[in-house]
């Protein structure tokens, strides 16, 4: 099955024995945050901590690289002919990491990867809605000032709750008139009116998770006349306790009531899984059939902040396929 990924944090993708090696490397110990293979945590806080500490490896442009090329690779096996990622300069810059170097390390990656599997993938270079307005301004001029043809898109993570939607337009509107996609995290701890303020002042395209706008029946109305795209992580949902099993998850509601959905792993091996797995829970908890599946690759490559030519070869690709 022809597959495509649209929601993942670059460092989040990180395979603990992967992390393990760089840790050797730096001489770090890691063992309160991976046990037996195995990325250690039991709540929102310590994810997050995780994380952090096994983002902390990376410290080099040959890391990020390696990184890169190791994602890539894994989701080529998995059957995905097409993977965005999202990575971060505020973080990067933590470790001495310019933004240049950034890019180039992680392209370089998927460079890579595309030549050894044919795997196509972009970046989307994020802000930290917690850090604040100004920070989130800043990461978009170093984007707008330093273009780059794997970098196609603007997106913001961390917590909803922080600052308004309306805070972030600056950020997003010199994402924006410099050509780059634009996405936003919303809908998942903030609820539906996160995913409403974000469509209100952000220009977006697309919402990072957004499962929680089912709770507004007017706002499903919304993301249906809009054509906005939801980029649904099941497996991460119900890992940080947005929804307490999948019987409870929206997904199914979402795609009967008309909303363009795709599937995605946003941190894998933190949630236990992987894009294959996010196609297989659709199929087994939420019945979709394998034109339902296939709809939510189309759909991904519709929403993808890539080229028309680029589309064009992998929408031909997945046609091929089914």
């Amino acid at each position: 099955m022809v597959k495509a990924e649209i929601h993942c944090h670059i460092e989040g993708a990180a395979d603990p024995n992967l992390v393990l090696r760089l840790a050797g490397k730096y001489g770090l110990n890691l063992d309160d945050t991976i046990r037996d293979g195995q990325y250690v945590w039991s709540d929102f806080t310590s994810f997050l901590n995780a994380y952090d500490r096994a983002s902390a490896v990376f410290r080099a442009p040959d890391d990020y690289r390696l990184l890169s090329y190791d994602y890539f690779s894994r989701l080529a096996t998995q059957g995905a002919i097409y993977g965005e990622v999202f990575g971060s300069s505020d973080h990067a810059a933590l470790m001495g990491i310019s933004y240049v170097d950034l890019v180039e390390a992680i392209a370089a990656g998927i460079e890579d990867a595309r030549q050894d599997h044919g795997i196509e993938g972009r970046i989307i270079m994020t802000c930290v809605r917690h850090l604040g307005p100004e920070a989130a301004e800043a990461v978009a001029n170093q984007v707008a000032d330093n273009p780059h043809p794997m970098v196609t898109g603007f997106g913001m993570g961390g917590d909803e709750r922080s600052f308004t939607a309306e805070d972030f337009a600056p950020a997003f509107a010199i994402a924006g008139d410099a050509g780059l996609g634009l996405t936003a995290h919303a809908g998942e701890f903030g609820g539906a009116k996160s995913v409403e303020d974000v469509l209100d002042h952000l220009g977006v395209s697309r919402i990072g998770h957004g499962v929680r706008s089912i709770e507004n029946p007017a706002l499903i109305e919304r993301l249906v006349q809009e054509d906005i795209t939801l980029e649904v992580c099941p497996a991460s949902n119900i890992a940080l306790s947005v929804y307490p099993n999948y019987q409870r998850h929206p997904l199914r509601q979402l795609v009967d009531a008309g909303v363009r959905v795709t599937l995605n792993s946003d941190d894998p091996p933190f949630f236990h899984s992987t894009l294959e797995n996010e196609y297989a829970l659709a199929s087994q908890h939420f019945g979709f059939d394998q034109e339902m599946l296939d709809q939510c690759t189309r759909t991904a490559l519709q929403a993808a902040f890539v080229d028309t030519a680029t589309r064009a070869r992998l929408m031909k690709r997945l046609d091929n396929s089914t």
